[in-house]
């Protein structure tokens, strides 16, 4: 019999101060922004990486506070190239100010998509915190090895909090920069048409099966035992899906019911993510067979397959 996973134990006692550059492994430095809030936790985490050259990996938001920091922190060495995990707001709207200050050439995974075509008349939700308009110099690809600020990366495509989210593993270290994938503070919004949950679900279990021990998030503190914390993560989705399911078969036929049955006490802005994930949950579900569900007017629909 499969070991039980782990619990769930989310870490908010770790709360990365914004401002103050910490190095987290020799060669890599976290400098959080001071963009702190509900899906935010106490801000961006960018990350330098690199010695005698760097690399800049998510800039974070448009803040000249921010972008004085990083500078500071990269004490006038050349920076090689400024590397996203993915292209919302929070971690790619300081991208243009640094790329003037230095000349840097951008690298990531492609521009921002959906990770499926939007329906007729739906809404993406958070369509407005994307950059739709920015274009690598250099698109990186999954399993790709390269080098930024001389340390060997691996390009590892994490697709599921958005269509081109990438991570990225540090050679020789077993770190995984795992960006809004995976992080310590809190689960990860996966709201569609952005986001997809089937997507989120195996990118989870192939970070599980990779060689990589520790993860540092774009929000939170690190992840000593990445692998067994995702294990948790994980088990926490399909929990959610066996939730769901159940409410089905009880009579749910709206996310309004999902949210009083699952959601009872959450209200304002995080009542609202809740609403995307869940929606993310009842389609997974919907492509494996288990329920079936419908747009209406009103909303979605669904009913036990």
């Amino acid at each position: 019999m499969a070991d039980a996973p782990p619990p769930l134990v989310f870490d908010t006692a770790s709360r990365p101060e914004a401002g103050r550059p910490t190095a987290i492994l020799p060669g890599v430095v976290r400098l959080t922004a001071n963009n702190a809030g509900p899906f935010t936790f106490t801000g961006t985490n960018s990350f330098i990486i690199g010695h005698e050259q760097v690399a800049v990996l998510d800039p974070g938001p448009r803040d000249a506070a921010h972008h004085a920091a990083l500078l500071a922190a990269i004490a006038g060495r050349r920076v090689e190239a400024i590397i996203l995990t993915h292209t919302h707001r929070d971690h790619s709207d300081g991208v243009a100010a640094l790329v003037r200050t230095t000349g840097a050439p951008l690298w990531f995974a492609g521009p921002h998509r959906p990770s499926r075509r939007p329906h007729l008349f739906e809404r993406n939700m958070l369509g407005g915190s994307c950059d739709w308009r920015l274009a690598p110099d250099r698109t990186l690809v999954d399993g790709e090895p390269f080098t930024a600020g001389g340390v060997g990366l691996m390009a590892v495509a994490t697709p599921g909090h958005c269509a081109n989210h990438m991570s990225y593993g540090i050679d020789g270290t077993g770190w995984l920069l795992t960006g809004d994938h995976i992080m310590g503070w809190n689960s990860t919004l996966v709201g569609v048409p952005d986001g997809s949950m089937g997507d989120y679900i195996a990118s989870m279990r192939k970070v599980i099966g990779l060689p990589y021990r520790h993860y540092a998030p774009a929000h939170g503190g690190t992840i000593a035992d990445g692998p067994n914390y995702a294990r948790a993560l994980l088990a926490h989705r399909l929990q959610r899906n066996e939730e769901i399911e159940a409410a089905v078969r009880a009579g749910a036929r709206g996310i309004s019911d999902l949210l009083t049955r699952i959601y009872p006490t959450l209200g304002g802005q995080v009542r609202v993510a809740a609403a995307m994930t869940l929606r993310a949950h009842v389609e997974y579900l919907t492509e494996i067979g288990t329920i079936r569900s419908w747009r209406t007017p009103f909303g979605l629909r669904f009913a036990p397959a």
